[in-house]
């Protein structure tokens, strides 16, 4: 299915889904303005590893407002995470067919220090845009735009916990995954996952016309 215009939230490493719907876009705008909200996408990105499902999460510095926008949160380095979640993709993809290949991409992210998370996570996108050699322009809000007022509106259905029904035009066909020995197929993982098992292949995998 082809969008004209959507709108989506800033994420970490954002899982397969958000590139979908990306790609399948001709404008795309970003949310600078909404209340920050724990526990999403917005910080956190999920793997599979040797245990299973893994989430990996940036530490963000407390605001003394609750209600603080998520171009102003803060990443907070007090705790090595960022060699923690190196140390996690290289357990869970160094056997995988392209992660020598890709992994140098990614490793700037890991040793420099981003002060705001929406500015780590947009670079970090446009790093895997690049992988994929996708040129699209993203935009952003100026102000927060109201759930009722954009016709296609993903910033709260794409989701660790439960995805929402809008998601279902979205069918996630199974492709070779690490661990798969052990695990079935888990679907809409982090695209990291899709790029260090597929490659520029990727990008194919993305274009594929699910929509039922």
């Amino acid at each position: 299915m082809f969008y004209p215009e959507i709108l989506l939230s800033i994420a970490y490493l954002p899982p397969i889904s958000w590139f979908k719907y990306l790609l399948n876009a001709d404008v795309v705008c970003i949310e600078q303005h909404e209340h920050y909200i724990k526990q999403s996408y917005r910080n956190r990105f999920h793997i599979l590893a040797a245990n299973g499902l893994m989430a990996l999460s940036i530490p963000v510095v407390k605001a003394t407002n609750k209600k603080i926008l998520i171009k102003d949160v803060k990443i907070d380095y007090a705790t090595n995470w960022q060699k923690q979640h190196l140390k996690s993709l290289e357990a869970a993809y160094r056997n995988s067919p392209f992660y020598e290949l890709l992994i140098d991409e990614f490793l700037p992210f890991y040793t420099k220090k981003t002060n705001f998370l929406f500015d780590f996570n947009y670079e970090l996108i446009n790093t895997v845009l690049d992988i994929l050699e996708i040129r699209k322009e993203l935009k952003f809000t100026n102000h927060f735009v109201e759930t009722d007022k954009y016709d296609y509106d993903f910033r709260y259905s794409i989701k660790p916990k439960k995805q929402s029904k809008t998601i279902i035009d979205f069918v996630n066909i199974p492709y070779y995954q690490s661990f798969n020995n052990r695990f079935s197929f888990i679907p809409d993982l982090s695209i990291v996952d899709l790029l260090f098992n597929l490659g520029h292949e990727a990008y194919g995998y993305l274009k594929i016309d699910t929509h039922t």
